[in-house]
């Protein structure tokens, strides 16, 4: 059994310049948390696998293809491979979302420039 602590964890700054903590990472899958603050988002990009996105805080706004809704906290959205997606926080408060990519990514995602 393998147990971590997420406030043991080191978060790094990502391509998206977002504070991202690796929580899983295996061959199988793969889980983030990334804290959003205030004004900030990811850059819109194309996973080349599923992913699930579980909001632990704050009300994010997810566009997944042209798709683009406010999400609450306990909101778990789901984003098929192979589609453009993102994060944004347009809100005054934190944001904190669990990003779990299934299975674990064998390419690079692909940034859209906006």
């Amino acid at each position: 059994m393998k147990i971590r602590n997420f406030k043991e964890l080191s978060g790094t700054s990502n391509p998206h310049g977002i504070q991202s903590t690796k929580m899983y990472d295996t061959d199988n899958a793969q889980i983030m948390h990334l804290l959003i603050k205030a004004g900030e988002h990811l850059i819109p990009h194309i996973t080349p696998v599923d992913v699930a996105f579980y909001v632990l805080e704050g009300t994010p706004v997810i566009m997944i293809g042209s798709e683009k809704i406010q999400v609450k906290k306990d909101d778990i959205i789901e984003s098929p491979k192979d589609i453009v997606h993102c994060i944004y926080n347009e809100s005054s408060a934190d944001v904190r979302v669990l990003v779990m990519k299934l299975p674990r990514p064998n390419s690079k995602t692909i940034l859209i420039k906006e």
